[in-house]
């Protein structure tokens, strides 16, 4: 059976446009007077041509009385609309010699700007006001409020910011924008500016309600923050009962951030003293009985001393150093190896990379395995060499880890030097989302325990994290690249003659970052310049740095890295530090013998094992110190975690010394030495294993053939 559709209560449809639509930020609030049996939307009267505010701003519908209401609505019924050919038009073109008009809504279809100041006046499409572009926009460009990419052409859905330039909205979104933020806080998204722009978007027919943000008027809108953050963030937590325990007071007792309150620990799980701890809360409450700020400083300033003298007085030493330690950031190691907290030893993702050619292709069929709906980054890689008879998966990924770093460094997405990589901007990787990819693989590789990044350029990193915050884009970030060179002529002119000539010769370039300009005095080139620079490497790289923000975001990695910008960015800018006798001897732990006589051998065997690393680093063995390392811990390069655990030495003895050659444990990273009689015979033995090891792996054929000569012709 066919049933007939309800059919809309008559008291539900607006009067003026014949739609029941309730769309505040588009139709304006929807009122409905019961007793004259009237309904209209707020827009549909404010835009009509024949009505005017009459009354009092409480009374009828805002200060539009009855009687007027239903003479519009007569004088409309008599007026077709050009749009949808129906009687009711009550909006016309405000230009005395265009003849348009509209229903309000259909207004809004036929892009008619409807001005909501002043006498407001609404404009047809024809004769409507339009933008202007003084520059080149920056390419490729996002709506500053949905993010999503936006055509640079100015148009009725397409609008720009009048102070900055550089922020570009659809209209649909900058009209919930002004919606939401209403007048006191609806301002230009990129640069802050609110004068100028709230004008202008009432000038293009944006409308800014007159009131508080919606966030302010809701009820209880702030009742999350009377809530106390109760949670250990220490990166190592002691409490049995877990992060979220906190005791009344003692050891247990969860001390806030006394700046923002956001962030906690356990006293016992940073080694807080309690006594301290508490005379620093009776200070912060004594704050807030200082009333001028002139007077507050004084009193912090006398504070701060006396806190410093207390602390002598009544805390022993090894209390006030770990006080200060407190104050130290996490290290880059203790904040990956918390993160790493969140890998399953239960599940893994399977790896097979058949050469060392396949490593860039392994890693994006994992990647895209794990962006499926079943979405799991936390999960242990399982690699496999195709060519690899003996399979140890510690050795196995942290060989797979060290090259995808070699080769992401190669990505299409990078420019610059070795060591001091920049993004690059390519629309072939942007449609194919591989910034998010790559971004992702790094954010993977250092919390599965690869290596250091070690080869983004400080502006890179800058761009990324905000840090240095003073930091400024220079010509040594360019590279040696076509547009540097120009560039550089600009920078390092003498004469206004040559700085003609050099921007003359860099037009193309200039133009294209919207800073084709005339100079007047020689000193203005510095200025031109930084222009230019922030545009090739901040502003038109918007779009790709959002999605390598987004994919570094990958096991919470960009939010940890945003907290300690300065312990990383060792482990994400080079050079990585190159391997030393020294830094080699300060990674292993030795563990001698309980037997003094055994002991007495073992202490030679170390002095053995130092003159051995200090012959490496100076190029009289055969094997390098990372080969050696290589051989110690299946890397050759520490990884950004640290070892775990690390790496330690044993030694043992053999019957026939002759026969002794060292081993190594990959899984526990530990090495173990003969004792040898003569150091000839430990360097030798320890060459020949380490050279065999390294042929055998494919890593240098050479090391092995210089073991072969030395032999032969010993230095």
């Amino acid at each position: 059976l066919d049933f007939p559709e309800p059919q809309t209560a008559i008291s539900s449809i607006c009067s003026l446009c014949k739609r029941c639509d309730n769309i505040p930020e588009k139709y304006g609030e929807k009122i409905t007077l019961q007793q004259h049996n009237l309904t209209v939307h707020y827009f549909c009267l404010l835009m009509s041509s024949g009505i005017c505010q009459r009354g009092e701003e409480d009374e009828d519908v805002h200060g539009f009385l009855v009687d007027d209401i239903k003479k519009e609505i007569r004088r409309s019924s008599r007026l077709r609309c050009m749009k949808c050919k129906k009687v009711g038009a009550s909006v016309g073109c405000s230009i005395k010699s265009c003849r348009q008009m509209v229903h309000m809504p259909c207004g809004l279809e036929q892009e008619f700007i409807f001005q909501f100041t002043d006498l407001f006046p609404s404009f047809c499409k024809k004769h409507a006001p339009s933008q202007s572009c003084v520059s080149s926009p920056s390419l490729p460009l996002s709506c500053s409020v949905c993010l999503e990419p936006i055509d640079p052409v100015l148009s009725y859905n397409v609008l720009k910011c009048p102070a900055c330039h550089g922020s570009w909205f659809h209209r649909n979104c900058v009209q919930h924008y002004a919606h939401s933020a209403a007048m006191f806080f609806f301002k230009c998204t990129l640069c802050n500016n609110k004068d100028q722009f709230q004008q202008e978007m009432l000038r293009m027919g944006i409308y800014i309600p007159e009131r508080d943000a919606a966030w302010e008027l809701e009820e209880n809108a702030y009742e999350d923050l009377l809530q106390v953050y109760q949670h250990c963030d220490a990166v190592k937590c002691h409490s049995h009962k877990g992060r979220k325990y906190s005791s009344q007071s003692g050891y247990f007792e969860i001390v806030r951030c006394k700046l923002c309150g956001s962030r906690g620990t356990h006293r016992k799980c940073s080694n807080l003293n309690p006594n301290i701890y508490i005379y620093i809360y009776i200070i912060i409450y004594i704050f807030s009985f200082f009333k001028s700020a002139k007077q507050m400083q004084h009193k912090v300033y006398s504070i701060n001393i006396f806190i410093y003298i207390y602390i002598l007085n009544c805390s022993s030493s090894s209390s006030l150093s770990l006080f200060s330690r407190q104050c130290v950031p996490a290290t880059s190691p203790e904040v990956l190896m918390d993160l790493a907290h969140q890998i399953s030893q239960q599940q893994s993702t399977e790896v097979l990379v058949e050469d060392d050619d396949g490593v860039m292709e392994a890693a994006l069929r994992v990647l895209r395995v794990l962006r499926q709906s079943d979405f799991n980054p936390c999960c242990t890689l399982s690699v496999k060499f195709s060519q690899d008879k003996h399979s140890n998966n510690i050795r196995n990924q942290r060989r797979f880890l060290r090259r995808l770093v070699s080769k992401l460094q190669m990505a299409e997405i990078f420019e610059g030097p070795d060591g001091s990589k920049n993004l690059a901007l390519n629309s072939k990787a942007l449609r194919d989302d591989l910034y998010f990819e790559v971004g992702s693989l790094l954010a993977l590789s250092l919390v599965h325990g690869g290596p250091p990044v070690g080869f983004f350029s400080p502006a890179l990193y800058h761009s990324l994290f905000n840090y240095p915050t003073n930091y400024r884009p220079t010509l040594q970030d360019l590279g040696d690249t076509a547009f540097a060179h120009k560039i550089r002529q600009i920078a390092e002119a003498k004469s206004m003659k040559e700085l003609r000539m050099a921007m003359q010769s860099a037009s193309q370039y200039l133009e294209a970052a919207g800073c084709w300009r005339k100079i007047r005095e020689l000193p203005e080139k510095d200025m031109l310049v930084e222009d230019v620079l922030n545009f090739y490497l901040i502003i038109r790289l918007q779009l790709p740095l959002q999605r390598f923000r987004e994919g570094l975001r990958t096991l919470g990695l960009f939010e940890q890295v945003q907290m300690c910008t300065e312990a990383f960015h060792s482990v994400f800018c080079g050079p990585v530090e190159r391997l030393t006798a020294k830094s080699v001897m300060e990674l292993f732990t030795v563990r001698f013998s309980e037997e003094k006589e055994q002991q007495e051998k073992e202490n030679t065997t170390i002095h053995f094992w130092k003159k051995y690393l200090h012959e490496c680093e100076e190029g009289q063995c055969a094997a390098p110190l990372e080969d050696l390392l290589t051989f110690t811990t299946a890397t050759d390069l520490a990884p950004s975690i640290g070892f775990h655990p690390t790496p330690s030495i044993s030694f043992f003895s053999s019957p026939d010394p002759s026969c002794a050659f060292p081993q190594s444990h990959w899984d526990a990273n530990h090495l173990f030495l003969p004792i040898q009689p003569s150091y000839e015979l430990f360097k030798k033995h320890l060459d020949y294993t380490v050279c065999q090891f390294s042929l055998h792996i494919g890593h240098n054929l050479l090391n092995f053939l210089l073991f072969c000569y030395l032999q032969c012709f010993p230095p």
